[in-house]
């Protein structure tokens, strides 16, 4: 499921679509498998069909409860950056985002545990001016790589906006005049 393009401005342009890394998936694969061995062994090992009807439901619901919902939660939550803005939403049925403009963010930094750092992700906060403040997004991806290339369009964005404001403060060009003497 890629982030909605009709939520961009008309220069914008995403530079990376995120969901949480794969580990946020470890429990819920861990518990579908669970699932299934215990409705094959109680196929298996119990002769009362009432059981067997009983750990089957049990499991379905288990599935739906600790595997189905983590993974819609996983895929409907998105860490996009784009050349204006960072987007951070989530949300199954209904939808929260925080739109944070490159020229607010202030800070950003990240941080891996040990089991982190082997697989590949970490947390990355991010500082913006303004009344949140602080946003954390866990289980980033690569998160070197996002840190750095958050890094590289936010100084992109403030020299944007410095040569725009240089060009709007600059005096008009004047054409020297260049008097010959005789």
């Amino acid at each position: 499921m890629a982030f909605p393009e009709d939520v961009l401005t008309a220069d914008e342009h995403v530079v990376l679509d995120l969901h949480p890394h794969w580990k946020a998936m470890i429990r819920p694969v861990a518990v579908l498998v669970l699932a299934v061995a215990a409705v094959v062994t109680a196929l298996i090992m119990l002769d009362n069909e009432v059981l067997v009807y009983i750990v089957a439901g049990l499991a379905l619901i288990a599935v739906g409860w600790l595997s189905f919902w983590p993974w819609l939660v996983w895929r409907t939550t998105h860490y996009v950056l784009t050349n204006e803005r960072v987007l951070l939403q989530t949300g199954v049925f209904s939808r929260d985002r925080r739109d944070i403009p490159l020229s607010r963010v202030n800070d950003h930094s990240m941080n891996q545990k040990f089991i982190e750092r082997m697989l590949g992700c970490g947390t990355l906060t991010i500082e913006s001016a303004g009344e949140r403040g602080q946003s954390v997004l866990n289980d980033i991806p690569h998160v070197e790589k996002v840190q750095t290339t958050l890094y590289e369009l936010v100084e992109a964005d403030r020299d944007a906006h410095s040569y725009n404001d240089n060009e709007r403060s600059a005096p008009p060009a004047q054409t020297a005049r260049v008097e010959e003497k005789q």
